[in-house]
């Protein structure tokens, strides 16, 4: 079974461009069925309140049953302080089984990987080429499952991408997707050095073709097994200890409520330091 597991849905209340307007999936659903594209990983275009957003996305999922796998958008500002809330209705009410966080919102917070520990759900995080933040989100949080799409820049930043595939390599709970990555050797190098087991398919639908991402996969020249793994097994390994988490409430919000955390190096001049 093939599983796209980059995929945008609903509508946003922002005017900026596609990311925060509207994401159709008419034309994706007919494109992706067309490529033999079985499943779908759901998240929101980027909103100003990703409870909101949450909500539309699981009637989406709700209203195409088995064909849809949701995740819960949160904003690291925003969302501070009812992470654990958004994201348990997300799981309880709607069956989601992932978390997005998205570097243009805002950096990603312990709050919301103590709450992807407690619930045992694997976090998409967009880090925008801000690839040195690896490290320390696969040290300090080695039983969550961090997975950097676009190989760390969907801005085609060949440094980012190059310097991304060590810590991909080095960290087992450290993985990427494919979608928009155009610098096809390091698609190729980040298989050799990385493994199958760490790359994830993922179209970034419905704005990119999801039968051209498929290809650039289909194009590695991965035996049977390792295919399997890429365009599918790994994400459903990934996703399906949410199945059966249930932590508990207490222990759940006292792990993701802490102090305010800064959210600019120290070490930068002030000129220098943005938000």
């Amino acid at each position: 079974m093939i599983i796209d597991a980059h995929c945008h849905a609903g509508r946003g209340d922002g005017f900026t461009g596609p990311w925060d307007t509207a994401a159709p999936l008419a034309r994706y659903l007919a494109r992706a069925r067309h490529a033999g594209i079985a499943r779908s990983v759901l998240f929101s275009v980027f909103h100003s309140d990703y409870a909101a957003a949450n909500r539309q996305v699981a009637r989406i999922v709700a209203a195409h049953p088995g064909r849809f796998f949701g995740f819960a958008f949160i904003h690291p500002i925003r969302d501070r302080g009812r992470v654990f809330d958004l994201v348990s209705t997300a799981v309880s009410q709607y069956g989601f089984c992932g978390i997005k966080v998205h570097r243009y919102d805002a950096r990603i917070t312990r709050e919301i990987c103590a709450v992807a520990r407690a619930f045992r759900l694997p976090v998409l995080y967009d880090v925008m080429g801000e690839v040195p933040v690896v490290e320390l989100l696969a040290t300090e949080y080695p039983d969550v499952p961090f997975i950097i799409p676009h190989l760390g820049s969907f801005a085609d930043d060949w440094r980012a991408q190059t310097a991304f595939i060590a810590p991909l390599a080095r960290y087992a709970n450290v993985y990427t997707d494919t979608a928009g990555v155009r610098r096809y050797d390091l698609l190729v190098r980040a298989v050799h050095d990385a493994g199958p087991e760490k790359i994830i398919f993922g179209s970034d639908g419905p704005w990119l073709h999801p039968g051209v991402e498929l290809a650039k996969v289909q194009m590695l020249g991965l035996s049977p097994r390792d295919e399997r793994l890429v365009l599918g097994e790994n994400i459903l390994r990934l996703i399906s200890p949410a199945e059966a988490s249930s932590p508990s409430p207490r222990t759940a919000r006292r792990s993701a409520v802490g102090a305010p955390e800064p959210s600019i190096d120290p070490w930068l001049a002030p000129s220098t330091v943005t938000a």
